[in-house]
């Protein structure tokens, strides 16, 4: 980026100094810009902003005082009533960039601090933070989910740029359902693979994780390439039988797990039978193996 097109250098203040606030404020003051206040509830907030950032915690009004750029990075369901309380308190946000990184908000839930004449963004990091000391380095190339008023979309494309990220557009109406994707995927990722090593576990697998990783690592490839049509296993090879032992071994073990396979069977050979992978005989039979209509 030439030195014309960069934002200028702003004052950068944290409200919510954790996992996300730290690490993304720290890559504005590697890009130039000087965090000059920061917030934090928790105990592990208030040490991470002494870690990251070099300050001591300080109340939000005073954060926003003393910024040009205020980082709203609090979960959700605390955004609103965050935004409420900053401009009851009465602190002047007139001509203040406010970016909250929340993926499933919009501009919307910043209207009382608009009103109050604040800029807003929505800055929102595609990436998972554990508030290790590798969060910093996984910032580097990763996507933003970006929406903002169009006279302040350069702006917000210029920050993400100068954080070393990707800004993607994302229209406000949009949101929740792109919030939806990547948790879908991420989250529940998660969760079905920590399922799949404790069920591994108990039947004396020492090491799960080395046995899933380059399964996974593939499965995981082919679908970033492939999409749909990197599809492999029992579903979409239509084994009928297969897929029944997988349910009543999962009903035996894991009840609450054999829910979850089923639905997602069913998703699964509804997307294949869509994609021509599955034929329709094939997916009869996986119907009744479900027990239930794969295509509702």
């Amino acid at each position: 980026m030439d030195a014309v097109d960069r934002p200028a250098r702003l004052a950068v203040g944290v409200v919510g100094a954790g996992r996300v606030g730290s690490a993304l404020g720290a890559a504005l003051a590697r890009a130039g810009h000087r965090v000059v206040a920061a917030s934090g509830v928790s105990d592990s907030s208030r040490e991470r902003a002494a870690e990251r950032l070099g300050l001591a915690p300080t109340r939000p009004e005073d954060v926003v005082s003393k910024a040009d750029l205020i980082l709203l990075t609090v979960p959700d369901d605390v955004l609103p009533d965050l935004v409420s309380g900053l401009v009851g308190t009465g602190a002047d946000l007139r001509g203040k960039l406010v970016a909250h990184t929340s993926g499933a908000y919009g501009l919307a839930v910043l209207n009382p601090a608009i009103k109050a004449g604040a800029l807003p963004l929505a800055l929102h990091p595609v990436m998972t933070f554990t508030g290790r000391d590798d969060d910093l380095r996984r910032l580097v190339g990763i996507s933003y989910g970006v929406t903002a008023p169009d006279p302040l979309r350069p702006v917000a494309e210029a920050l993400v740029i100068e954080m070393e990220g990707e800004p993607v557009w994302i229209e406000d109406e949009d949101r929740a359902l792109y919030h939806a994707a990547l948790a879908g995927a991420a989250n529940h990722m998660v969760t079905l693979v920590a399922e799949s090593s404790e069920l591994l576990g108990k039947i004396g697998v020492d090491q799960p994780g080395r046995m899933l990783g380059p399964l996974l690592s593939a499965a995981l490839d082919n679908v970033l390439r492939l999409g749909i049509a990197g599809l492999t296993g029992p579903v979409v090879r239509g084994d009928a039988g297969t897929v029944r032992k997988h349910v009543d071994a999962l009903i035996l073990a894991a009840p609450e797990a054999a829910d979850a396979y089923v639905a997602l069977a069913r998703l699964t050979a509804d997307r294949a039978l869509a994609a021509g992978l599955l034929k329709p005989e094939a997916a009869e039979r996986l119907l009744d193996a479900l027990g239930g209509n794969i295509w509702t």
